[in-house]
């Protein structure tokens, strides 16, 4: 029997170990490519990873959509790649044109979809509560109604949240509590009112933040022009180291609550409840609304002018008055069409 030379078995071993490595190598880089072949989806699509979820499954859930033709090649890239096969649970997007590898990368950093929530200035807090109602992928747990256990929850003293949470967008992912979203809102406010307060005007006759915030919402609901504010806010100023009283509608309306459908009347003008300021001195209890930024600094630096009334010109923008006579001329015009 003839029996190779040990300088021909390390050759056949080398060139066989060098065929292994190279099938190893070349099946790495097929296997790169394939986890980098876009998804088959013609749509961005919101996707749920489970707790306990393993990238395994996924892989077979993808197959079953028709997302991806064969889940080998990614059990495959799992297996030269254990650092990616712990994912973590939440909702996230994933985009049409998204790699296999791109999403299941995602999955594993924990990167979750971020969805938003929008709350426009003017805005009151029975609004803000159905909107979370509404929202998506919010956790529910606050109670619709019950205003007390909320003020509880969010450590208020005041009446109710009313004015107490800043109107903005905020961003969340799937299964934030709500009531985190409100805590949020709240430390906006106590922020920036802070702030603010401490660059207020002199001679403001506003005691403390609070009412600087009640004074705040009424402007946010007398103008949707912001170059107005500032304005507005001189006339009430002005009207308050009068001791005249405010009489502003919108303290009205929120007074009357659900019983007020779209028209003020002469009985409601004569209803002496605590939000009427044309029967009542000073500001209302509350704020009426989630005063906004603008608003806000619009209350603590007032314009400085000699206006005690204005009036809606019927164009989203009202004409300011210094006397009664003038503006009962301006309403004469504006209101009566004389």
């Amino acid at each position: 029997m003839k029996f190779l030379k040990p300088k021909t078995i390390a050759w056949l071993m080398g060139t066989l170990l060098t065929l292994v490595i190279a099938s190893y190598l070349s099946l790495v880089k097929y296997t790169e490519y394939q986890v980098n072949q876009p998804l088959n989806l013609s749509q961005d699509t919101l996707f749920e990873v489970k707790k306990g979820q393993s990238v395994r499954s996924l892989g077979k859930q993808f197959e079953k959509s028709g997302w991806i033709s064969q889940r080998f090649w990614l059990k495959a890239h799992v297996k030269f790649n254990p650092e990616i096969a712990h994912v973590k649970e939440g909702v996230y997007l994933i985009k049409s044109h998204q790699t296999l590898l791109s999403v299941i990368n995602d999955f594993v950093i924990g990167k979750e979809h971020q969805f938003s929530i929008t709350f426009i200035e003017g805005s009151r807090f029975d609004d803000w509560l159905r909107q979370l109602a509404n929202a998506q992928y919010i956790e529910h747990t606050l109670p619709i109604t019950f205003t007390q256990s909320i003020n509880e929850l969010l450590n208020i003293d005041e009446e109710h949240p009313e004015g107490l949470l800043f109107p903005d967008t905020y961003a969340y992912t799937a299964g934030t509590k709500d009531i985190d979203i409100l805590r949020r809102a709240q430390a906006r406010m106590n922020a920036f009112i802070s702030s603010a307060w401490l660059k207020r005007a002199e001679n403001l006759p506003y005691e403390t933040p609070y009412q600087a915030l009640i004074m705040a919402s009424i402007i946010e609901k007398e103008t949707g022009q912001r170059e107005e504010q500032p304005i507005i806010s001189s006339v009430f100023f002005n009207r308050l180291h009068k001791k005249m009283r405010l009489q502003t509608d919108p303290t009205v309306i929120y007074g009357i609550g659900d019983a007020y459908d779209g028209d003020i009347t002469r009985a409601h003008l004569k209803q002496k409840t605590r939000y009427n300021t044309y029967r009542i001195n000073g500001l209302p209890p509350t704020p009426i609304a989630m005063p906004g930024k603008s608003a806000i600094e619009a209350t603590l630096q007032p314009a400085e002018t000699d206006y005690l009334y204005f009036v809606s010109r019927g164009n989203g923008w009202h004409q300011f008055s210094e006397t009664l006579k003038q503006h009962n001329k301006a309403v004469a015009k504006y209101q009566l069409g004389q």
